[in-house]
């Protein structure tokens, strides 16, 4: 688990919006409403509400600086 900053990766920000299951969920309609991730996943969804609270994304650190 990671702590603190999260470093951005281009690569990884590309290959999320050009992905397969991304074109299907949003071309075909088969997407699950915000907060129903317990649902379809729920180790995951566990996982990332550990991870989205003890790390920090550096743009949101910027935009506090800047913004």
């Amino acid at each position: 688990m990671k702590f603190g900053i999260r470093k951005p990766s281009p690569k990884k920000m590309l290959a999320a919006r050009l992905s397969w299951k991304r074109f299907l969920r949003h071309n075909l309609g088969l997407k699950v409403p915000r907060g129903w991730g317990w649902l379809t996943n729920p180790k995951k969804a566990l996982y990332n509400r550990i991870y989205n609270r003890t790390s920090i994304s550096l743009w949101s650190l910027i935009k506090k600086l800047f913004g």
